[in-house]
């Protein structure tokens, strides 16, 4: 065996794990999902089959983000035009808005294979080689989360994307040996909820770079009224509209909130998903006319009655809520930042008057506008 076909099956025979969808890694965004899994845009465990189901297949029927998927509709007009794959891919946005979605649409529009990992399922150089000489030419590699891949196999990455070829050594100390292995052309995309977190030369060997945006409501009312049908669902046209109003920009709580609309539907209705029994529905299930759950209305109940609108530190709003201070860190507050009820600032965080107006209370007049809680 000559010493390239053996290092081409030494890397083959790297220990398996890189294929690990990202839907079941055990990560903490899973144990965040736990908590609040209703509202939560993180996926669940649960839900691998159904989201399968409700996937959009092609580019036309992707709902939402129109100036992202016009652009991708050129990068693989013109690749395909060229009988050569496209240019590296990368997805980045918060999570629940289709980045995986559209991962497998551009394998789809190609009519290539597409391969799934996630970026903790690659902790070696080896994971990622074996990954990559195993792919066949034109072939789709997905890789979620790709800010958390392994700094080595981050370095290794750099070469397969440019010149698509992997230095693989053998042998150890002053006798090991870099063996180069040629990959077939292929199309990576990575998927980031953090792209800040990207190194710089991974981010550059990107040729199309895409951020996802949250959907309004008449979109969400499109991405519901479609899974309704792909589900079964019978859905008044203003029931899709209250849904669509408490699912936080995100489809993925969308298809989650009409699965449990139908629910309350069948069980207390006559099956059909109207206003009023969608109202009913999301009270039982604690999700109010903004979206907003337990842990969102207990972290603004804490601040203002309790602390009076603060500012007041993280750890102890944690503590006011029983909750761990990543929770409400990273699983609360980036909604209710978004919604303006609540502000992040250098002395700790404070509730907007929209928060006291969305508790029924008046805010003091130095919450109006008041310069003094955001100085330093």
């Amino acid at each position: 065996m000559t010493g390239e076909n053996q290092a081409r099956a030494d890397v083959q025979a790297s220990p398996e794990g890189v294929q690990a969808s990202p839907d079941v890694e055990a990560s903490p965004d899973v144990e965040a999902s736990s908590v609040r899994d209703v509202v939560s845009p993180l996926p669940a465990l649960d839900e691998t089959d159904i989201e399968a189901s409700l996937r959009p297949k092609r580019l036309i029927e992707f709902v939402g983000q129109a100036k992202v998927r016009e652009q991708l509709q050129v990068v693989l007009e013109s690749a395909m035009r060229r009988n050569r794959p496209p240019d590296h891919v990368l997805l980045s946005g918060p999570p629940g808005l289709g980045k995986t979605s559209l991962a497998m649409i551009i394998a789809a529009e190609l009519g290539a294979p597409f391969r799934l990992t996630s970026g903790p399922a690659i902790e070696r150089a080896g994971d990622l080689a074996a990954l990559l000489t195993s792919l066949g030419d034109g072939e789709v590699l997905f890789i979620d989360e790709i800010h958390r891949i392994a700094r080595p196999a981050e370095e290794l990455l750099y070469m397969a994307m440019e010149d698509f070829r992997v230095d693989v050594i053998v042998g150890k100390g002053p006798g090991a040996t870099a063996i180069p292995l040629e990959l077939s052309p292929f199309t990576l995309i990575g998927a980031t909820t953090r792209a800040g977190l990207l190194t710089g030369p991974l981010r550059d060997r990107f040729g199309f770079t895409a951020h996802m945006d949250f959907y309004d409501v008449p979109e969400l009312e499109r991405v519901i009224t479609r899974s309704a049908q792909l589900l079964g669902v019978r859905l008044t046209d203003e029931g899709a509209a209250e849904i669509a109003s408490r699912s936080r920009g995100t489809p993925r709580i969308a298809n989650r909130l009409l699965r449990r609309v139908r629910d309350f539907a069948e069980v207390r209705a006559d099956g059909v998903v109207t206003a009023p029994v969608a109202q009913d529905a999301l009270a039982v299930y604690d999700v109010d006319e903004m979206g907003l759950d337990r842990l969102d209305k207990a972290v603004l109940d804490a601040l203002v009655r309790r602390f009076g609108g603060g500012p007041v530190g993280v750890s102890t709003l944690a503590v006011a809520v029983g909750e761990e201070i990543e929770t409400v860190e990273e699983v609360a507050e980036p909604f209710l930042v978004r919604a303006g009820l609540l502000a992040r600032t250098p002395r700790g965080r404070v509730a907007m008057p929209a928060a006291w107006h969305h508790l029924g209370l008046t805010p003091p007049s130095a919450a109006v506008g008041g310069p003094t809680l955001f100085d330093a």
